[in-house]
């Protein structure tokens, strides 16, 4: 795939998984997140931990990386509030090292830190990591084209999402 083709930011493959219509909405302009207390907070928490460790932060469009170590090869970092969209922030990770890896950088793995929980998660990129990016980016991109945003999913994690209001108002 040409890294030119890569528009997506890491925000909307989570999205992806999470909910489709908050993809679409989203990678149309709605943004609803600065409204958010609970993105608001994510952003806190993200600017206060690990100011020790962290030796870079990486944002070269579309790609934002919380910060990224060195341990042969590079490690990815991302900093979430919980666990409970765990899925998301999996295929997250994986994309930026996908990203990084089609930019001919060695990359070892990623980290994901759910500092509240005091949970750290390794995640590792194989070859069908690959293909599974891949897929993801080509679906993103058909939902994306639809003409209308996706049916309302109606998950226990709706109440929480900066969108709710637009999707139940």
């Amino acid at each position: 795939m040409d890294l030119g083709e890569l528009k997506f930011r890491g925000t909307q493959v989570a999205y992806y998984v999470v909910c489709k219509r908050k993809l679409w909405l989203f990678t149309k302009g709605i943004t609803m997140e600065s409204k958010s207390e609970f993105v608001k907070l994510g952003k806190l928490l993200d600017e206060t931990s690990f100011n020790r460790q962290r030796e870079e932060e990486f944002s070269y469009e579309p790609v934002s990386i919380d910060f990224f170590t060195s341990q042969e090869g590079l490690v990815v970092h991302e900093i979430k509030h919980s666990q409970a969209l765990e899925e998301a922030h999996v295929l997250q990770v994986k994309y930026y090292m996908y990203y990084l890896k089609e930019k001919g950088i060695k990359v070892s793995h990623a980290i994901l830190h759910y500092p509240k929980a005091k949970v750290l998660k390794q995640v590792f990129f194989d070859l069908k990591d690959r293909e599974l990016i891949q897929d993801a980016l080509k679906n993103m991109q058909n939902i994306v084209s639809l003409p209308n945003p996706p049916e309302v999913i109606k998950k226990p994690y709706c109440k929480k999402c900066a969108y709710w209001e637009l999707c139940y108002g």
